[in-house]
């Protein structure tokens, strides 16, 4: 376990650390909200393909109705000192439907292929609009690392 004392670290390590975690991590919690139902959470196996974050779950979670009623999300990888938190948009795809390279990846990081189940799954996908990262106080003060879609520099 980490200790609590940090290096305020700069943009470009904050974005580098963070691009390492999206590698490298296995969980994150997913958060979304229905118009009628409410907030909903739950942590969901992602991958990171470089550009977006792919989840899968069963086609009648409570994720994927309130994606498809209201596709604004927010993801947080499961670490409440070293903090990244996503935000974006979910689209949903048949397990069947994602693109093989997308689908191939997810099934050899996990050991597990959703287009196998006899049950229906769905892909999420979603493209990160803005990305917080921080350690700590003293790095609460430029903690956004993505603006728009852009990595701030």
């Amino acid at each position: 376990m980490q200790g609590t004392e940090t290096m305020r670290r700069d943009t470009a390590q904050r974005r580098r650390d963070t691009l390492a975690r999206l590698g490298s991590e296995r969980d994150l919690w997913v958060s979304t909200a229905h118009p009628d139902h409410g907030p909903h959470q739950v942590p969901l196996w992602f991958l990171w393909d470089g550009e977006a974050v792919w989840m899968c779950t069963s086609a009648k979670s409570a994720t994927v109705r309130n994606v498809r009623a209201e596709p604004r999300v927010r993801l947080a990888l499961p670490d409440a000192f070293d903090v990244v938190l996503l935000q974006g948009e979910a689209q949903c795809s048949p397990a069947r439907e994602v693109p093989v390279e997308a689908a191939d990846a997810f099934a050899a990081k996990f050991g597990w292929d959703p287009r196998g189940e006899e049950a229906p799954y769905v892909y999420l996908r979603v493209v990160p609009r803005t990305v917080r990262a921080w350690r700590g106080v003293p790095e609460l003060r430029g903690r956004v690392v993505m603006r728009e879609g852009v990595w701030v520099e």
